[in-house]
């Protein structure tokens, strides 16, 4: 048995706040629902901070959680594993979508080496656990003193952040192969059959994709042995950095931060996160639903609804961060139009 990570209570989002929200949306000088999910989004933020009407935020943050997986190896990527290392440099470089999605969106980029394969810079791989993962069909991801330092990885992650001023977190992963044991993961605890989830990830052909498919298959029998033990489960079927994925979300939540979640890594960690700390999933946000068939399981799993449905699969912090410019219209919305009383306007 892996060690408990005993993650505190979660707190309750400000019910009170969501009502004071709701009230003044149907204050605001539009019909009531008018704006559909804009209005929705805004009184979420609201209960969220704690505060009506809501703040723009100050600080928004994406981390995007890297490293390599040893089922690469079995030829489950259209990429070489090589691209990990290759990626993390051109996220440093500020020339990948992530980085002109954030700029858009007016937040900042992290990126954190857990596992890739290569040696990075001192400046991302401070938390590094081990240079990528198990081969998940035939052996553990990680050792049980390798899962607990991602997870602890991941909540100090969080708690950086937090403490530096970060007012809404962006969770983003970077990784060849990691589609797969996301796969498992998502598999396993929405109980669905492997063909089922099983994506084109990278954009594979037939042949890799019934590769995946079985190395799924087999890497599930494994996972089945420890279905109710969420940590032994990172340490069977993960790797560092969906662990270290799954303390960072479950310790925002915690920390009453809102996540925008991003595909189906992001959502394979939020699964076990919700395990861990339950009611965490209050304090996520989707920012899109997944082209990758594991990514509706997910939302549907966690009663999530996505902001945007724009069939990317790229992962990154990609989908999350393009949703991010709408929930900043929302607050606004709900902060700065003018009521029927202060415009003079004639209500309903």
């Amino acid at each position: 048995m892996s060690t408990d990570p005993a993650f505190p209570t979660v707190p309750e989002p400000d019910d009170e706040v969501r009502q004071q929200a709701r009230e003044r949306q149907a204050q605001l000088t539009k019909p009531v629902g008018s704006l559909g999910r804009l209005e929705e989004l805004g009184t979420w933020v609201a209960a969220r901070q704690g505060v009506c009407p809501p703040r723009p935020f100050a600080r928004p943050r994406a981390v995007v959680f890297a490293g390599d997986h040893g089922i690469a190896q079995h030829g489950v990527s259209a990429y070489p594993a090589e691209v990990t290392g290759q990626m993390v440099r051109n996220f440093l470089d500020g020339g990948a979508a992530v980085n002109v999605l954030a700029d858009n969106a007016g937040a900042t980029v992290r990126v954190v080496d857990l596992a890739v394969a290569v040696d990075t810079s001192e400046a991302i791989s401070t938390h590094k656990v081990r240079r990528s993962s198990g081969v998940i069909d035939r052996e553990d991801a990680l050792t049980e003193d390798e899962v607990d330092a991602a997870i602890r990885a991941g909540r100090t992650i969080a708690d950086e952040e937090i403490d530096s001023g970060a007012d809404l977190l962006v969770a983003g992963d970077m990784g060849i192969g990691n589609t797969t044991p996301a796969a498992v993961l998502i598999a396993l605890l929405t109980g669905t059959e492997p063909v089922a989830v099983v994506g084109r990830g990278t954009g594979i052909d037939d042949n890799t994709w019934m590769r995946k498919a079985a190395t799924i298959r087999d890497a599930l029998r494994r996972a089945r042995r420890v279905i109710d033990d969420p940590v032994a489960l990172l340490r069977t079927s993960a790797g560092a950095d969906i662990a270290a994925l799954t303390g960072f979300l479950a310790q925002a939540a915690v920390r009453r931060t809102p996540v925008l979640l991003d595909g189906v890594v992001v959502g394979a960690a939020a699964l076990i996160a919700e395990e861990l700390a339950p009611g965490a999933r209050q304090w996520w946000l989707a920012g899109h639903r997944s082209a990758e068939p594991g990514g509706p399981l997910v939302l549907e799993h966690l009663d999530l609804t996505a902001v945007l449905d724009l069939d990317m699969r790229l992962g990154e912090g990609s989908g999350a961060l393009t949703a991010l410019p709408l929930l900043t219209a929302a607050v606004r919305l709900l902060g700065e139009m003018a009521t029927f009383a202060e415009a003079g306007v004639s209500g309903s």
